[in-house]
């Protein structure tokens, strides 16, 4: 039980026992003024009733107020339960757009890839078929042609060295085998006459 009942049930027990404990002079008749005629009733048992009166026209507009407020409460959750659904719908529009686009991009993205590797295969096979048109066996082939192009010059160079060697060569008598190297130098030597220049022998 909340105080506020707490109270309002204290409060009506007062009410009772003061009621009780005055009963007969609730109960007395006395003369009221209705300003156009005059009765004769117990003013007590009038007021109580007044008071019972508006007791009850106040717990009525509070059950009034509370189920207004109510029924307000409840069209706010309604109209709140909608609003959330359109933003859980235009929130799932916005994923279903983003989804879309995405995918989209990785269409796009996957179709670029997709170009690139063939751009790059057939470059690939574009450097594999210029291989293959200029093949390893012709450029061996032009550099054993060069080679052999090398060493015939050289020969003749050396052909020609040899020839120029024998002519030469040709005039040269050797010495003879029984001249000793002495007498050859003794021979050979030069004599120097009395001016002291070098005159052969």
């Amino acid at each position: 039980m909340s105080l506020r009942s707490l109270f309002l049930l204290l409060v009506g027990a007062v009410i009772v026992i003061f009621v009780g404990v005055n009963w007969a002079q609730m109960t007395a008749p006395t003369e009221l003024s209705l300003i156009y005629t005059d009765v004769r009733a117990p003013l007590g048992l009038i007021l109580l009733g007044l008071m019972a009166l508006l007791a009850t026209v106040f717990v009525a507009l509070i059950a009034y107020m509370q189920t207004t407020v109510l029924f307000e409460t409840r069209r706010h959750a309604k109209e709140l339960a909608i609003q959330r659904d359109l933003a859980d719908k235009a929130e799932a529009s916005r994923f279903t757009d983003l989804r879309a686009h995405l995918d989209r991009e990785v269409a796009r993205l996957s179709e670029v890839i997709n170009n690139q590797s063939r751009e790059t295969l057939s470059r690939v096979d574009r450097a594999e078929m210029g291989l293959r048109e200029r093949p390893v066996d012709a450029e061996i082939s032009r550099l054993v042609q060069a080679v052999e192009n090398h060493n015939r010059d050289l020969h003749s160079r050396v052909d020609r060295l040899e020839m120029g060697l024998r002519e030469g060569l040709a005039g040269y008598i050797p010495a003879p085998s029984s001249v000793s190297p002495s007498t050859t130098a003794t021979l050979a030597a030069p004599t120097q006459d009395d001016i002291g220049k070098v005159v052969p022998s």
